[in-house]
């Protein structure tokens, strides 16, 4: 019975190494179409519509982003106005900068160092630190975003939000190019 129990103790610690191993690699959608083309679908103006879940799934806020995006050279700048269901009014402004390797960099008032960023095929990873407003502080959490262009309108986004490793909600969000 002992020796059952170890190989069922083993096997269980061995699966779960396995699949908190396994996550989606960026390189997995480089044949998908259209191609994301971060500049491209950003520039000029976007309207987007998102919801927050915490670690239960529980919906927890919805909001609403008119984004207008200019491109000058190798920097994207998103001027991103947020209204929640709360009433509560937000702006981000991120600069993003193409770097000659294809990758993204890119900061905002309330990212903590500089975002990275990849595209392949139909795919834009988006990874950084957040400094997240919680009454009356804050708290560090990291976002990871991924987005997926649809087509020459829509892009999807999901984003798991951790904190010292572990999910602590979602966002979902869909954009739509005005």
């Amino acid at each position: 019975m002992k020796v059952l129990k170890r190989i069922l103790k083993t096997s269980i610690v061995a699966a779960a190494t396995l699949l908190g191993a396994c996550s989606a690699d960026i390189d997995n959608y480089q044949p998908a179409t259209p191609a994301f083309d971060l500049f491209g679908y950003f520039e000029g103006d976007v309207k987007a519509w998102g919801m927050v879940q915490d670690y239960t799934d529980k919906q927890t806020r919805r909001f609403e982003v008119d984004i207008v995006g200019t491109v000058k050279g190798n920097e994207l700048t998103l001027v991103e106005d947020f209204v929640f269901d709360d009433g509560e009014l937000d702006q981000r402004i991120w600069v993003i900068t193409r770097l000659e390797d294809g990758t993204y960099q890119g900061k905002a008032d309330d990212i903590i160092g500089v975002a990275t960023g990849k595209e392949t095929g139909n795919a834009l990873q988006w990874q950084y630190d957040f400094e997240l407003k919680m009454d009356d502080s804050t708290i560090t959490v990291s976002f990871d975003d991924w987005l997926y262009r649809q087509d020459e309108m829509h892009v999807f986004n999901l984003t798991k939000i951790k904190k010292f490793g572990v999910e602590v909600g979602t966002i979902t969000l869909f954009f739509q190019r005005q």
